[in-house]
């Protein structure tokens, strides 16, 4: 009997089949790994960028509350120590505190999710002006004559005359298609449609020169500048006021006189103010006179240190009579001095308007010797200086400046700021996040 020994065979097609299953699965594996990997690394970078965005969330939630607290307290709106804005489910709670009578900090902070962020701001109760030029005047235009001089530039929007050896250090402006620089002995540039008779120690730009010498480049046909307006406006004159009267109403004795040394203000009074004699009057807040002011014979006005940086002076504003009456007049030897630190000034204020109305009065008149941390302020009046004045800055309708009068601009006034008191304003004078 024979055997017949069969093999089992194994076809290249079958070995070839097993392989690409086990390569097909290889790469499953790998497409698994590599997806778990990129799906975790894809849902920290979610979670980290959920967290970043509600971090910001808070800080500008935080904002926007602090922003609308700051805008309240500026306008003058109501607002509690304590408010609360809500938006989408997160909260930002902002909280007032004084630090002193004129200073307030506001704190906010704003909660998302987990995070908190916060910001804080101070803020100083004031109200501010910019005077911007030595001499600034409106439409009434400005007029020196017998070495009359001014440090510092000129703006108008009316004429600059002058006559009689006459300086000025910087830039003359007289702005408008009408503007004139006639007569003017001028260190630097000069602005003017027409420029005549006058002396220009730099650039003249202009429309029509005639009879005059320039020392630097001439520019004919060049557009008049426009016109500006006052660096305070009627309304805050009146917050000036209303600042000055809550701290006080005096109805008498009429005329109220000061001979003596005296501390004053922030006070409204009621009928005209005299100071004569030798008297250091101390000005502790706005004065608000319903009339006329005097203030002669050696008399000085300082302001209180307690004033810091602020200023503060004296209002003349009779709103029955601003025609003949709210002037102001300063003579013979008074001293103004600021208190102590840098950027205060006494400030007189007149609303006289007879100039504004055609008439000859003055608004505010400074003779014989008159000095110091001094700023005079009339807008719709004419303001007189002679015989030997000398203060930082003027602005009014209408100026004149004779017989050695002199301004003396400094740059701290491109920002002068007012103690306002309860009903005033706030200045942010710092911010910063502190969480």
């Amino acid at each position: 009997m024979s055997y017949i020994l069969k093999t089992k065979s194994h076809t290249p097609g079958t070995n070839r089949g097993q392989a690409a299953i086990a390569v097909v699965l290889f790469l499953v594996g790998v497409t698994l790994v590599a997806t778990v990997t990129t799906s975790a690394t894809a849902l920290k970078e979610e979670k980290a960028a959920r967290t970043g965005f509600q971090g910001k969330s808070g800080y500008f939630l935080s904002e926007a509350a602090q922003e609308d607290v700051v805008y309240r307290l500026k306008r003058g709106k109501p607002v509690g120590t304590v408010s609360v804005l809500t938006l989408l489910g997160n909260s930002a709670t902002t909280t007032i505190t004084d630090v002193s009578s004129e200073e307030k900090e506001v704190v906010a902070s704003g909660s998302s999710g987990v995070n908190i962020r916060k910001t804080q701001v101070a803020l100083l109760r004031t109200l501010g002006a910019s005077f911007f030029y030595g001499v600034q005047v409106g439409a009434g235009g400005l007029h020196m004559k017998n070495t009359a001089s001014v440090v510092g530039n000129i703006f108008s929007n009316g004429p600059v005359t002058g006559e009689n050896s006459n300086t000025a250090t910087g830039d003359v402006i007289s702005a408008g298609s009408g503007g004139l620089i006639d007569g003017v002995a001028l260190d630097s540039s000069a602005y003017a449609a027409t420029v005549r008779d006058s002396t220009v120690g730099a650039d003249a730009y202009y429309q029509t020169i005639v009879n005059s010498t320039v020392g630097g480049t001439l520019h004919p046909g060049s557009e008049p500048l426009a016109t500006t307006t006052m660096p305070l406006t009627d309304g805050q004159i009146a917050d000036l006021e209303a600042i000055a009267e809550s701290g006080g109403v005096i109805n008498s004795p009429c005329p109220y006189q000061i001979k003596t040394d005296r501390v004053i203000g922030p006070v409204k009074i009621n009928c005209d103010l005299k100071i004569t004699g030798t008297p250091t009057v101390t000005i502790a807040g706005m004065l608000w006179v319903v009339g006329n002011v005097e203030v002669e014979n050696s008399a000085t006005l300082r302001l209180s240190s307690s004033l810091g940086s602020a200023s503060a002076g004296i209002i003349a504003d009779n709103p029955a009579d601003r025609l003949t009456s709210s002037s102001i007049e300063v003579k013979n030897s008074v001293s103004a001095y600021g208190s102590g630190t840098p950027g205060s000034y006494v400030v007189f204020i007149s609303q006289n308007r007879s100039a504004e109305s055609g008439g000859s009065g003055e608004a505010i008149e400074m003779e014989n010797t008159v000095s110091g941390d001094l700023l005079v302020y009339a807008p719709h009046g004419d303001v007189k200086l002679k015989n030997s004045i000398s203060l930082k800055e003027v602005t009014a309708y209408k100026v004149t400046l004779e017989n050695s009068a002199e301004v003396v601009y400094e740059s701290g006034l491109s920002n002068v700021l007012f103690t306002t008191g309860p009903s005033g304003g706030y200045k942010i004078v710092d911010w910063k996040e502190i969480e």
